[in-house]
């Protein structure tokens, strides 16, 4: 139950720090160059420099620290089976403990750290882009990036609606599937005992009421909008036109500098 509390992807909290206030465009392109940022790292000191950078972002931006470890809740399930996977499955180097006919390989061993760490950072960089940045401001910032994808007739608009709107139903979606869970268990219904199998199958009730209350929730997002006579594309207007500012262009070529660095010198 309490996982649902946990998941941070898609809320925003408003606030009054730099992160705030940063343009959307520069947010997603920041975003960007720090994802190609941790692909392109190739070593635990790499990643300590990374960290240590997040961990001033996280800071920075007024937030509290444990908000946003929270989220990596769900997916703890995900860095357990990719630890286990490259713990048992990635050979090379000296075998350091064996636990029955597995062994664990040097190379399986700090990999597996590796993919972990790499995870982390992932969803903490995201959760961050998201809480500090509203779901019009996402749209906006979203539109004016696709702008180009136009001239080849790409909808540029109604692909960052769709992407923004789904990304803000998430907490949503997982309230109401904590509310279903709570209906069914007054009703009997156990979602808690057994192994991992039997709790999956549990939750197979769940679905089909889940659907019908997304189906709704989106057909009632429909009819709100068109009664308010909403229409985007090149005739749209915005109540607060995007606007870079000197802090922007600063804060993209700080990690245009750091992706340079960590490149140049192979960390």
């Amino acid at each position: 139950m309490s996982i649902f509390k946990s998941i941070t992807i898609g809320q925003y909290i408003p606030g009054d720090s730099i992160l705030h206030k940063l343009d959307p465009r520069a947010k997603f392109i920041a975003l960007i160059l720090f994802i190609i940022i941790i692909f392109t790292v190739k070593s635990f000191l790499g990643y300590l420099i990374i960290s240590a950078l997040l961990l001033g972002l996280l800071a920075s931006s007024g937030l509290p620290l444990p908000y946003f470890f929270r989220g990596l809740k769900p997916v703890y399930y995900i860095l357990l089976f990719t630890l286990i996977v490259h713990f048992f499955m990635t050979r090379g180097g000296d075998v350091l403990f064996r636990l029955g006919p597995l062994r664990v390989e040097e190379t399986g061993f700090y990999l597996g750290l590796f993919m972990v760490i790499r995870i982390i950072i992932l969803v903490v960089s995201t959760s961050l882009l998201t809480l500090t940045t509203s779901p019009i401001a996402l749209t906006d910032g979203l539109e004016y990036l696709m702008k180009p994808l136009r001239r080849i007739g790409v909808p540029s608009h109604e692909i960052a609606m769709m992407m923004t709107i789904a990304l803000r139903f998430i907490p949503t979606l997982m309230e109401e599937t904590e509310k279903i869970m709570k209906a069914q268990m007054a009703r009997g219904a156990d979602f808690e005992s057994g192994n991992v199998f039997r709790r999956a199958k549990s939750l197979v009730p769940l679905l089909v009421p889940l659907f019908i209350s997304a189906f709704r929730r989106a057909d009632e997002l429909a009819i709100a909008m068109e009664a308010r006579c909403y229409r985007g594309g090149e005739s749209r207007t915005r109540m607060r036109e995007l606007s870079a500012a000197p802090r922007d262009y600063l804060a993209i070529t700080l990690v245009l500098l750091l992706l340079l660095a960590l490149t140049w010198g192979q960390v």
